[in-house]
């Protein structure tokens, strides 16, 4: 795996500008965790004012149009928010596949707009509880990616990152047992092998998303395989998002 870990905060439909202070306060202690890459997904009203106050942290968008312009109303495309200042974009989330019905053609189709505006993907998969019950996660999961995946990605190492987030374990305080995100993270990285190659695969961090907080963020992050963090409502105050940048930092010294 990538050897520097990536914590990003998804902020979803959260967030106003009297938010920048936390977002300045996460931004200056980033800049003493040099080990650590840290990154925010605001919302796209604030994606402008976000890029302005940092200096050290990654900016990026909750979401894109796949067209590149037209009559679509409410929509963003990817190079507008590119534009304002976003240097990825979370795609495949599974709050859009299932609050807007989002398909695996529909995300590809977005992945293809976003990496063609310069930007780099976070390509988010997860099972429901129904599906792990029954035993069928990881080819859920893995069958997911392909078909969200387009080939236009010729340099997956730049353009990629892969967030396993087990639906079920999203904004409950669950998580799912060590061992079943180790052979989660193992799969999804056997699935970039058979696309991409050893090599390539071996550089696109895969990141556990899930009720991650500084509490447990310390063994969720030592798993094997696992890249980084995708969390939600912890990355909404400093403190609480800086406990899980500083539980990364700590991992890489040990």
């Amino acid at each position: 795996m990538a050897e520097r870990p990536y914590i990003v905060g998804n902020w979803k439909m959260n967030g106003t500008r009297a938010m920048l202070s936390e977002v300045r306060a996460i931004d200056r202690s980033s800049q003493r965790l040099m080990k650590v890459e840290v990154a925010l997904a605001p919302p796209y009203t604030l994606i402008h004012a976000v890029h302005r106050e940092v200096e050290q942290i990654g900016v990026g968008a909750q979401d894109c149009h796949p067209g590149v312009d037209g009559a679509n109303t409410g929509d963003i495309s990817a190079s507008m928010v590119a534009d304002a200042g976003a240097k990825f974009v979370i795609l495949g989330h599974s709050e859009r596949r299932e609050n807007h019905n989002e398909s695996s053609e529909l995300i590809r189709a977005k992945i293809t707009a976003a990496v063609e505006a310069g930007m780099r993907v976070i390509l988010c998969c997860g099972e429901s509880e129904a599906t792990r019950d029954a035993g069928d996660a990881e080819a859920f999961v893995t069958k997911q990616i392909r078909e969200s995946l387009p080939d236009v990605l010729d340099n997956p190492t730049d353009q990629l990152t892969v967030a396993y987030e087990p639906i079920w374990a999203i904004g409950t305080g669950r998580t799912p047992t060590l061992d079943d995100i180790a052979a989660m993270h193992s799969s999804i990285h056997s699935t970039l092998v058979d696309l991409y190659g050893e090599d390539h695969a071996a550089q696109v961090r895969i990141l556990y998303g899930g009720s991650v907080k500084p509490d447990n963020a310390k063994e969720l992050l030592a798993v094997d395989g696992v890249g980084g963090a995708l969390v939600g409502g912890a990355s909404l105050a400093a403190e609480s998002f800086l406990g899980i940048v500083l539980a990364a930092a700590e991992a890489q010294d040990q």
